[in-house]
């Protein structure tokens, strides 16, 4: 984080749901004004199929790499809808829970900043695990827009 050599790094977490529109545009205008790089990511999951009776594997096994290849195209294309199709963004696709994914963007391009969209709270009795785990973990500031300014 310290090195003067590298772009100043934001890592951006985009929601599949809600496509993240705040939290994208606030780090895209941050990175250019820094004249930085924007890293967009999404976590990702595949989902295996179920099981038939008595535990045996289903017949059908989907093509896991064309989920993630769909995955990756939607990921783009929420991008690109809410930046522009000549967007700068770096759009990454990883594996794993939502934290972990942006911990590990963060982590691997040495990032200055992260960005989130306020998640949803259904339940307000339990704590935003999500969030916590992430402010508590990330090795830079962590940006979280609030519901007033991401709607």
């Amino acid at each position: 984080m310290g090195d003067q050599t590298k772009p100043y790094t934001i890592v951006v977490g985009v929601s599949a749901t809600s496509k993240s529109p705040t939290a994208l545009r606030w780090a895209a205008a941050q990175a250019a004004l820094r004249g930085g790089r924007l890293v967009a990511v999404r976590a990702w999951r595949p989902l295996l199929p179920g099981t038939a009776s008595r535990g045996t594997p289903a017949v059908a096994t989907p093509d896991l790499g064309a989920a993630e290849a769909a995955e990756r195209e939607s990921l783009a294309a929420d991008v690109a809808g809410v930046l522009g199709a000549d967007h700068p963004a770096d759009v990454r696709l990883v594996q794993g829970s939502k934290a972990k994914a942006l911990l590990t963007t963060a982590e691997a391009q040495d990032a200055d900043l992260i960005v989130i969209d306020t998640p949803p709270r259904i339940d307000l009795s339990t704590p935003p695990w999500f969030v916590d785990r992430l402010i508590h973990r990330a090795a830079c500031p962590v940006v979280i827009m609030q519901p007033k300014v991401s709607g």
